[in-house]
């Protein structure tokens, strides 16, 4: 499978509580923090429901 670099580009103060959830579950922490992930329909959801605050890379 195709990995997915996903960085954090805003930050989560005032933001839904299931938007806030999705976040830490993507394993982001800080605002410039980036992690990799396998490109599996349940991840592709969660960045898909966030990705105002997110930029996405194809690796």
């Amino acid at each position: 499978m195709a990995k997915v670099k996903v960085t954090l580009l805003k930050s989560t103060i005032g933001r839904k509580k299931d938007h806030i959830a999705t976040i830490k579950a993507l394993g982001l922490n800080k605002i410039g923090s980036t992690v990799e992930h396998e490109e599996t329909p349940e991840i592709m959801g969660m960045i898909n429901k966030v990705n105002y605050m997110l930029k996405v890379e194809r690796v």
